[in-house]
């Protein structure tokens, strides 16, 4: 079949900022049919299992070390039937897939470079070959927070068909769409492509998702490209001011690379009801104000990052359920094209990028902690001198005016010419706007 080249970026559901490594059947399930039924026609549609589902004892905040996960007899980590109890007796979490898959969604499920040290501490087979798992561990190559798993040594023979007998398996199984973890910090070259011919491999499509990006660089851009769909340009992301501001510069630099050849990805979105046995924190109603919540929106989507939800959809505020349900704003995502920054000065942020036709779109940040009245030159955002359709802020559905600019104004607005259209807006402490022009 195919590692998945995306034609948009991908939008769903992960259980991480919501549950950590504990979540459950139940939970998945609740998550899935929430999203079913209020967010798939939106674009919605993919449930994706975050970190360590094969520990039966796993707990808010952390990692279990000495953890007794549930494996195969060839090393393979196994959804622990504790959590999972559709995966009893050895089923693995085809009978959760397909549930996932009955309600018109696509199932996910998050893997560790590596393999367990259970399985090198046992000395489980390679399936297909004569090898073991201690022959092709490589314990110089840790993962430095994941406590449960050891390096491969890629240049063994068997290296290869371990990573191609796990997606052998997902596929089995009926996995969509992989996160493969402990990959871009350090890059992980090898791993990464080993991982990538496994998926080519495997007998049914994938997305092959690649984490954690902290402190990423353009240099891997090709490779990146040529062995996943996405990959992750930050470290995890949480609701906090300072990670949304430090991922809306990263984003800057990315999005002009994003599109069906492969989606930077700014992470999980943190709004909602999250923390609930998360690795960060308290259960809690996430810490952005309103205007934050719809510049982290803004961001993601000018940017065109993949969207993956982080709270717990059904006990999330109608209000936060809202943005995610907002047709204009998500074809923004969707349809734009060239996405750039266009200037960044003081506390004012602006991005443009073109849409279908001569549909033009633009993003307009407030940085500062006071009121920005903003009155911009429709061309400093890629619209038309004269602006002869409307202008139209999708969060809010306000037409926003567009009226020339005489000799005297100019000077007192963000570089407006004489006779050109200015729009004019006022962006709320830490607010964004989004704005579509249509002829």
């Amino acid at each position: 079949m195919a590692l998945v080249k995306a034609a948009a970026p991908p939008l769903g559901w992960n259980s991480w900022d919501c549950f950590g490594t504990s979540v459950t059947e139940a939970e998945v399930l609740a998550n899935a049919e929430f999203m079913a039924g209020r967010l798939l026609e939106f674009g919605w549609d993919t449930v994706v299992i975050d970190a360590d589902w094969s520990d039966p004892g796993a707990k808010a905040h952390g990692y279990n070390q000495r953890a007794d996960l549930a494996l195969d007899g060839y090393g393979r980590l196994l959804p622990t039937p504790v959590r999972f109890p559709s995966a009893g007796d050895g089923r693995g979490f085809r009978a959760l897939a397909d549930r996932v898959h009955s309600l018109g969604l696509k199932f996910g499920l998050h893997i560790m470079r590596g393999l367990p040290r259970l399985a090198v501490e046992r000395n489980t087979p390679i399936l297909g070959t004569a090898y073991h798992a201690a022959d092709i561990a490589d314990p110089a190559n840790l993962c430095d927070w994941n406590p449960h798993m050891v390096g491969v040594d890629c240049a063994h023979p068997a290296a290869q068909a371990y990573y191609d007998s796990l997606f052998a398996l997902y596929a089995d199984w009926g996995a969509d769409f992989v996160k493969a973890d402990d990959l871009l910090w350090p890059y992980q070259a090898a791993d990464i492509a080993a991982i990538a011919e496994a998926v080519r491999r495997a007998p049914r499509d994938i997305v092959l998702s690649l984490s954690c990006g902290r402190d990423l660089s353009l240099a891997w851009l090709e490779h990146l490209r040529a062995n996943s769909t996405m990959w992750r340009i930050s470290d995890d992301m949480w609701d906090h001011w300072s990670d949304l501001e430090a991922n809306l510069g990263r984003l800057a630099r990315w999005a002009p690379h994003a599109g069906p050849g492969g989606w930077p990805d700014a992470d999980m979105i943190p709004l909602g009801h999250i923390g609930l046995r998360s690795d960060r924190d308290e259960p809690r109603d996430d810490r952005f104000t309103p205007a934050e919540r719809v510049t982290l929106m803004t961001a993601w989507l000018i940017g065109r990052s993949p969207l993956f939800l982080g709270g717990d959809l059904p006990t999330t505020d109608p209000a936060t359920i809202a943005l995610f349900t907002n047709a204009a704003a998500l074809a923004v995502g969707r349809e734009s094209a060239r996405n750039r920054e266009v200037l960044r000065e003081g506390p004012l942020v602006l991005w443009a990028a073109d849409g279908p036709g001569a549909r033009r779109y633009a993003a307009a940040f407030n940085l500062g902690l006071e009121v920005l009245d903003v009155v911009l030159d429709t061309r400093a955002v890629g619209f038309p001198a004269r602006v002869a359709g409307s202008v139209t802020e999708v969060w809010t559905g306000v037409t926003v005016g567009a009226e020339p600019v005489a000799v005297q104004d100019a000077r007192a607005a963000y570089g407006v010419a004489p006779g050109s259209s200015a729009l004019r807006w006022r962006l709320e402490p830490h607010g964004a706007a989004l704005l579509v022009y249509r002829p």
